[in-house]
């Protein structure tokens, strides 16, 4: 959707990654596919800011639902994502008990599940010396503020196939990235409880991660295509994955032509 809104495209590789750039909404941009995955999207984000005059990071996509509040469909637009797969696995001392390292001092800030520990990640940033550990990496304010209540019409039916709601936009709250695909009831349910995240994926937090460490402002929407294991049958995505994607393009466009960067 995206790319076929794109005006005065020209492209070019780039270590195999096609770069398009062009006018959205009046303004320009740089349009390219993050590829699936923390260190794909880790990767090309970097080299997007490596090659490119980039001033912000917009990333649209899709995401497993976690909070349970919302469905198939609806737009997410989280303050701030954190990669919860960013773990200790810990020793079992007894069935059911873990021993964290003494030495390792980061590892209890979040409940763990089972043998995995949550752990903020290390990294250096343009605006400090050293190294830094950071677990939630933040949306910028302002570009999140221009995005509420953005006035775009969601669509509800992928094929023949239609929701049972209508679908709608959420800003703010927690979304979670890691580099596992779930389609987990418990891992899920965990998610929710431990993190309080709307959705979770498999690239933003990462992205985020990139976007702060270069001093660069973002923001991510991501549309749920499927519940995360959630759901009563099977997983959703194959359904709901074009119709998902769409409805992120959508809030992304109208985010466009509001944005005053």
């Amino acid at each position: 959707l995206l790319r076929q809104r794109l005006q005065g495209a020209q492209s070019q590789r780039i270590n195999g990654v096609e770069f398009v750039t062009g006018t959205l909404e009046g303004k320009p941009v740089l349009l390219f596919l993050s590829g699936i995955s923390m260190t794909n999207a880790t990767m090309n984000t970097q080299l997007a800011l490596d090659r490119f005059k980039v001033s912000h990071i917009v990333f649209s996509g899709i995401a497993g639902g976690v909070n349970p509040q919302l469905h198939i469909g609806d737009v997410t637009v989280p303050a701030q994502w954190g990669q919860y797969l960013e773990v200790l696995m810990a020793r079992e001392t007894a069935p059911g008990q873990y021993a964290v390292p003494p030495f390792i001092d980061d590892a209890k800030q979040f409940p763990n599940f089972g043998m995995m520990f949550p752990r903020p990640v290390e990294f250096r940033s343009a605006t400090q010396t050293g190294m830094t550990k950071k677990f939630w990496f933040e949306a910028d304010p302002k570009m999140l503020a221009a995005a509420r209540d953005l006035p775009v019409e969601l669509g509800a039916c992928s094929g023949t196939t239609c929701l049972s709601h209508k679908p709608r936009l959420v800003v703010g709250g927690n979304g979670v990235s890691g580099q596992a695909f779930m389609d987990n009831r418990a891992l899920r349910e965990y998610t929710f409880r431990t993190f309080q995240a709307n959705v979770l994926d498999m690239e933003t937090a990462a992205v985020g991660m990139v976007a702060h460490s270069n001093g660069v402002p973002f923001i991510a929407f991501r549309s749920l295509s499927d519940l995360a294991g959630g759901g009563d049958g099977a997983n959703e995505m194959g359904t709901f994955m074009k119709l998902a994607a769409d409805n992120s393009a959508k809030v992304l466009l109208a985010f466009l032509a509001r944005w005053k960067p």
